[in-house]
């Protein structure tokens, strides 16, 4: 691996590192029960909403009302997003005359971007209008990553409040993370991106002659305001088809670092504020610990796997040695500007959260170098996974460590003082098996169905691996692809919309009836016999359970698709 590929893989650590503990100290400020920064210009803000929306803004809720508040208003905004699609060929701010978009693409798009996964069957910038963009998707943006901050919040309460039936109000978890979090680091960010060369219009698609003579199309759009709450709210969904990949939305090394390290922020930074709203950071740094070891893993071994290149390819008598003019490794699907090694850095941090931006094509991964997103994706994004969702995703795992290590040592499992008892590990197995059921699930119907099969791109083992990879990505609200399955049909557009109201909201049911059921309790005094869960032993078998849980489930799918792929050399 080169140089300037080490380079970015320090700074990007120097960055988590430095952001995690005061990015997160804010958070806990924000998300606790006293002043926060910034009360004197967010206060009225929030309270002018809150008077437009009925909400009383001290009320708190029961784990069941704070459900039913987040699914009506996913309900309803889901609804305002369809018919926003739909009708968008007769609404303003569409230089482009685009047409609306047809029913089953429309259902599939709006459930994408509800549930933070930004699954795109389409072009952006040939299919969406810059109203659209705007306003009905990058809302979504905003909203739905500050959903899942929601959640998490709410199983944090929960954890840490003692004999309590209430955990918080959806509606002003869902305002304050917006207000205070989401909007400010778009504004700024968006700046930055714009400095870079980001482009912020409004212009129609331009038509213009090249240097050699030829026509080109040159799109427009208010491209570095989506680009900025796309990385810092886990939500992938690009303006243009190219994503990251495109000069207009990632320009240089400078913006491919910085977006890389967007995405990562927040989640990271959740484990900090998770520990001082427990008002012990012990706890926080271990979870904080389990997810960066996972994301480090996955990130050493993709980068020198596709720096490495392909065998077929030096056979062949391509170079695939960095010289003055190539940065060398696999280039096939990868950008010039980055390289094999930018790739899979944005690769592993994309998947390890629920991004799903990319930078180059992942269809174009060498087996095991695509195999590490795909596992990325199953560990259900807690590496360190999306805002909100990938801390309420390792607690959920935590829980079932310390049941684990509890009938080790023959004493009721404990978390944080609170007994985990069968009410709880029920709703943990739950979260954990719905997923796969659908996951596997649709990619086993997929392969027997003749119309499903006409969708892919490649026969044999890549053709498992795209077919699968594109139900975990939806599952798992991630939203990238291996390019090569076309799913803008009537099947891949249900069966997805499907598996991602699936991945989202039957996985934050149960999170918030875990989250009710464990508020009720009273914490208990440590003992001897408790086992501590601030150590780096907590640590190893918190990762330990993630990897063992993923590896029993999707074990025989990875070795039918990427393994076999390669150790038959189809690279």
């Amino acid at each position: 691996m080169t140089a300037a590929g080490w380079a970015q893989f320090a700074a990007v650590i120097v960055l988590i590192l430095v952001s995690t503990p005061v990015l997160g100290a804010y958070l806990a400020k924000v998300y606790g029960d006293h002043r926060a920064p910034g009360d004197r210009v967010f206060l009225p803000v929030e309270r002018l909403i809150y008077r437009a929306t009925g909400v009383n803004e001290t009320g708190e809720q029961r784990w069941d009302v704070y459900a039913l508040s987040l699914l009506a208003f996913s309900f309803v905004s889901v609804l305002v997003l369809y018919a926003q699609i739909r009708l968008q060929g007769h609404l303003p701010f569409n230089p482009d005359h685009l047409k609306g978009v047809t029913p089953a693409l429309s259902f599939n798009t709006a459930v994408s971007f509800l549930t933070n996964t930004n699954w795109q069957n389409y072009s952006g910038e040939s299919t969406m209008s810059h109203l659209t963009q705007m306003t009905g998707l990058a809302f979504h943006n905003f909203v739905s990553a500050a959903a899942g901050a929601a959640v998490a919040v709410a199983l944090i309460r929960g954890l840490v409040r003692n004999k309590t039936g209430t955990l918080g109000n959806f509606w002003v978890d869902l305002t304050r993370t917006c207000t205070r979090v989401l909007l400010p680091m778009s504004f700024a960010f968006a700046l930055v991106l714009m400095s870079q060369g980001v482009i912020q219009n409004v212009h129609a698609t331009r038509t213009v002659a090249t240097v050699a003579g030829s026509q080109q199309s040159i799109p427009g759009g208010p491209i570095a305001s989506q680009e900025a709450i796309k990385e810092i709210g886990q939500n992938g969904g690009g303006p243009y088809n190219a994503n990251s990949a495109h000069p207009f939305e990632n320009p240089n090394p400078i913006t491919n670092v910085l977006q890389i390290w967007l995405l990562l922020a927040i989640p990271f930074a959740l484990t900090f504020a998770f520990g001082r709203m427990a008002k012990d950071q012990g706890q926080g740094w271990a979870v904080f610990a389990a997810m960066f070891v996972l994301w480090l893993v996955m990130t050493s071994l993709i980068m020198p796997l596709e720096t490495r290149g392909s065998p077929k390819l030096g056979a062949l008598g391509a170079s695939q040695q960095v010289t003055a003019t190539q940065s060398g490794g696999n280039m096939e699907g990868k950008e010039a500007r980055f390289g094999a090694a930018g790739c899979g850095l944005f690769a592993s941090s994309t998947t390890g959260t629920s991004t799903g931006a990319v930078n180059c094509a992942h269809d174009s991964l060498t087996p095991l170098g695509g195999a590490v997103p795909l596992v990325n994706i199953m560990l259900g994004e807690v590496s360190p996974g999306g805002t909100g969702s990938g801390l309420y995703g390792m607690l959920v795992f935590a829980l079932m460590s310390v049941f684990i290590a509890g009938l080790m040592v023959g004493r009721t499992p404990e978390y944080l003082g609170k007994k985990v008892q069968s009410a709880e590990m029920k709703l943990v197995v739950l979260y954990i098996l719905f997923v796969p059921v659908v996951i596997l699930g649709f990619a086993g119907a997929s392969l027997l169905l003749k119309h499903a099969l006409s969708s892919l791109g490649n026969p044999g083992p890549h053709g498992l691996s795209e077919v699968t990879y594109a139900f975990t990505s939806q599952a798992n609200n991630n939203g990238s692809a291996f390019g090569g399955l076309s799913g803008n049909t009537l099947w891949y557009n249900t069966t997805g919309a499907v598996a991602m109201l699936v991945g989202r909201f039957f996985l934050m049911i149960p999170v918030l009836a875990i989250a009710g059921s464990l508020g009720r309790k009273q914490a208990v005094p440590a003992s001897a016999g408790t086992f501590p869960t601030a150590t780096p032993l907590f640590t190893a078998l918190l990762t330990s359970v993630v990897l063992i849980v993923v590896g029993l489930t999707y074990f025989p799918v990875v070795s039918l698709g990427p393994v076999v792929e390669h150790l038959a050399g189809h690279f």
